[in-house]
């Protein structure tokens, strides 16, 4: 066999396969096999006719194509070794010339892996930010947990910033009710800026069973395109005001949020927690910021192939999320104001950057022996065993060899990231 290769771009490659007898022999030989298995001749069992005879009762031609499919399938996986290529996908097949028993030849194009040139991983320029607690923080936080411990009392006067109410009301524009604009019972904290602005306001001041229209104006960076900058009103009636009276931050309330003595407890283990979010996050903007820089220093190029499957899950991630609001992938770019072929080119662009970053943390992986081990895999696969229940399809999915290894792929760029942390220590 003689192999030639032929560089088309930085991701895609024409081998040309030369055979000579030696190569489609084998070839001919199982195909003879194969075939003999379906035919009848008398005398024999079916499947149990030997080749040599089977030979004599076979089409000819139908002997010579098998022989030529085999001889193909065959040779590819070694054709591509020779060339020191990976092919992405299984390669195009044409077959330029064929003499049966004697010699074929044929094309392989296919998207392979690029040969990446490695730049420096270590002492990127990169900074990690950091992120302290603040009081600003803090009081969010008592504010949202005094919250759910509020007293509330329905009260007969006039709704004001504050308190809680029930209404029901009718969006419409031009007349008619636009989607997405009506509610009935709806519990509405005023001043939690829920709404758009000035709907809130337009209730301030109401008192129960008051019904009242509210003219407001959508803002016009609004997300639902069919809404930004249109003149509304909304149709409401006002059900019921009720009082909020929020507790006092003192160490009672602490005894009632956990296993606090005092107030002083509680907040330094609010601040540990928000302190220890805060930390995930600058952590794994820094891991992203570092694989950035660092893909900035190697030669690579993204395969189409891989990028449009990129593009896909993107787009397949979007149109789950759009679904589970009862939306359409169309009705999500309506929202976001851009038309199908916008979003194809940003999303290509994330793609992109996605797929060179993948192969760069790959190619450093190999390089440096990074490999997540066995044993850290299959605790792995237990934790999601208990994640996933009761759910008989996603507990059997763990027992595809291609999803552990799915598995151990993702684990061991996670131990990659942290190699490139260790090494811009």
């Amino acid at each position: 066999m003689k192999t030639t290769t032929k560089k088309l771009s930085d991701t895609k490659v024409e081998l040309t396969v030369v055979l000579d007898k030696k190569d489609l022999a084998p070839a001919r030989e199982k195909a003879l096999e194969n075939l003999a298995k379906e035919i009848k001749v008398q005398g024999f069992r079916k499947g149990k006719v030997p080749a040599k005879v089977a030979e004599k009762h076979l089409d000819p031609n139908q002997v010579n194509n098998a022989a030529l499919d085999l001889a193909i399938r065959m040779t590819v996986p070694l054709a591509f070794e020779q060339a020191k290529k990976v092919a992405i996908m299984l390669p195009n097949i044409e077959v330029t010339k064929f003499v049966p028993n004697e010699s074929a030849e044929y094309k392989a194009t296919a998207d392979i892996l690029p040969d990446i040139k490695l730049g420096n991983y270590k002492s990127l320029k990169v900074k990690k930010d950091e992120l302290k607690v603040t009081e600003k923080d803090m009081k969010e936080v008592l504010e949202n947990i005094a919250k759910a411990y509020a007293e509330k009392k329905a009260a007969k006067k006039k709704a004001a910033m504050g308190d809680e109410v029930i209404i029901d009301f009718v969006g419409k524009m031009d007349g008619e009710p636009f989607e997405g604009g009506s509610a009935k019972d709806y519990n509405l904290a005023l001043g939690s800026k829920t709404f758009i602005p000035g709907f809130e306001e337009g209730v301030v001041g109401h008192e129960p069973g008051d019904k009242f229209d509210i003219n407001l104006t959508f803002p016009k960076d609004y997300h639902a395109e069919n809404l930004k900058g249109k003149k509304v009103v909304f149709e409401t009636l006002l059900k019921q005001v009720n009082e909020v009276k929020l507790p006092e931050y003192d160490d009672e309330f602490a005894k009632k949020c956990g296993p606090f003595k005092n107030m002083d407890e509680l907040k330094a283990d609010i601040k540990k927690n928000l302190q220890s979010q805060n930390d995930h996050k600058t952590m794994e903007k820094y891991k992203d910021d570092l694989v950035e820089a660092f893909v900035k220093t190697c030669k690579v190029s993204a395969p189409e192939v891989m990028v449009n499957d990129q593009v896909r899950f993107i787009r397949d991630d979007i149109t789950r999320n759009a679904a589970s609001q009862g939306l359409k992938f169309e009705d999500y770019l309506k929202q976001i104001g851009k038309t199908e072929k916008d979003w194809e080119k940003e999303a290509k662009e994330v793609a992109e950057k996605r797929v060179k970053a993948s192969l760069c943390l790959q190619m450093l992986a190999r390089e440096n022996k990074i490999e997540a081990d066995e044993k850290l895999v299959d605790a792995k696969i237990a934790e999601l065993r208990d994640v996933y229940g009761k759910s008989k399809e996603a507990l059997e999915s763990l027992k595809d060899p291609a999803v552990r290894q799915d598995i151990k792929n993702r684990m061991t760029i996670e131990k990659t990231l942290d190699f490139l942390v260790d090494a811009n220590k």
